[in-house]
């Protein structure tokens, strides 16, 4: 199996540009495959590694520079991904996370998969709590946490010569200080030459000699064309609440997105899902015609919590939405401690999940996936809140 090291920190090893193609390898020159490695210069993208993999159909760009991150995607002309209003993507350098009241982390947000956590997610404020030895701490935690802003310290780059050819992208980022969490991400993209998907595979690791908390949840974030006017998200649902008494106002059409709207304020829906005798689960966002859809396929048992992010704005301020397999809901942590969703990591603990995106560009495909989730969904009646739920969100009466 040929593999090739990009970035090795510990042994001072850094590619700045690189490509591996059908040339280097004895696959079949059917799909013209490459991975590429290149650096960005100048504005905010200044010092940005990315790793571009394309298997033929998918392409899609990594982002070392930012936890890993997946930038832009395209699967057959779909553009796959969001337009943020800044123009990215922004180097870790140029994001104060503390600024705005701790909302400095959306000045470097615009790519389709970003990481929150690892030792939190959700909005920022001051988290209360005791640790084992009976010692209460206060520390003040920035939105969505620090691991989309740290760059990894190892990337290499592997090809299967074997059916079903794949193409794997590797990286381990750490999140770690003196007397704070350290917390190793090792994650590994994975996609066959000539598929519709991209399997993710995440290990989080408790390196230090006493218990951590740890928090992860997957901003997968779509815009146009996928979302248009007309755009429905589907899911086998077992229950669901808003999470905010504006998400409330439109629990009727949670399912259905409207035009771009300037000054629309965001709507943030949060579900438990049914899975299937595998285990696994499926939700999906279509098109208004279902002849397009991208669907994430993931293991309520590793990521039970599931969010769907609403933010129909101007597209000058990011049309976009959000279907978000996660550890926990995006309330503040000390909610969810409260409630059981935080992760506790024992020490040298682990924690792993496996789950996959798809894309889809015909309707028979679009049907097929409605279809499964709709015979998900005749295994019991969806559990619908409508106003803010005491179980799922900070915001209940």
């Amino acid at each position: 199996m040929p593999r090739w090291t990009l970035t090795d920190a510990a042994s001072n090893v850094w590619l700045e540009e690189f490509t591996a193609n059908h040339h280097h390898t004895p696959l079949p020159a059917k799909y013209q495959w490459h991975i590429r490695k290149r650096s960005l210069h100048g504005g905010l993208s200044d010092g940005i590694d990315v790793v571009e993999i394309d298997n033929g159909p998918l392409s899609f760009a990594v982002l070392p520079t930012r936890g890993m991150g997946i930038w832009r995607g395209n699967y057959r002309g779909i553009p796959l991904g969001w337009q943020a209003p800044i123009r990215g993507p922004v180097h870790p350098k140029f994001v104060h996370e503390s600024d705005f009241g701790g909302l400095g982390w959306l000045t470097g947000f615009d790519e389709w998969l970003c990481r929150c956590g690892l030792a939190s997610n959700g909005p920022p404020g001051e988290d209360v709590f005791t640790d084992e030895n009976g010692q209460t701490h206060k520390t003040n935690l920035t939105l969505h946490g620090r691991i989309a802003n740290r760059p990894a310290d190892r990337v290499e780059v592997l090809v299967e010569e074997e059916p079903p050819y794949y193409l794997r992208v590797r990286g381990q980022v750490e999140e770690s200080g003196l007397f704070l969490p350290r917390l190793r991400l090792t994650t590994e993209y994975t996609t066959a030459l000539g598929s519709n998907y991209i399997e993710i595979h995440d290990v989080v690791e408790n390196l230090k000699s006493s218990p951590a908390e740890m928090q992860l949840l997957y901003h997968c974030n779509v815009g146009s064309p996928l979302l248009e006017p007309g755009s429905r998200v589907v899911a086998p649902v077992k229950e669901m609440s808003p999470l905010t008494t504006r998400a409330a106002e439109g629990i009727d059409q949670w399912q259905v997105y409207g035009p771009p709207t300037s000054g629309f304020s965001e709507q943030v829906y949060v579900f438990e899902l049914l899975a299937n005798t595998q285990g696994q689960t499926v939700a999906m966002l279509h098109n208004s015609n279902s002849e397009i859809g991208m669907a994430v396929r993931f293991r309520p048992e590793e990521l039970p919590c599931f969010t769907v992010w609403k933010n129909t704005g101007a597209l000058a301020d990011g049309y976009v939405t959000g279907l978000e397999p996660a550890t926990n809901y995006p309330n503040f942590k000390t909610f969810e401690r409260k409630q059981g969703r935080v992760v506790r990591l024992a020490p040298g603990g682990r924690w792993e999940a496996r789950w996959r995106i798809e894309v889809h560009d015909s309707r028979e495909a679009v049907a097929n996936v409605l279809a499964e989730i709709s015979d998900l969904q005749n295994q019991q009646t969806a559990k619908i809140h409508k106003e803010p739920h005491v179980k799922f969100s900070a915001q209940a009466k």
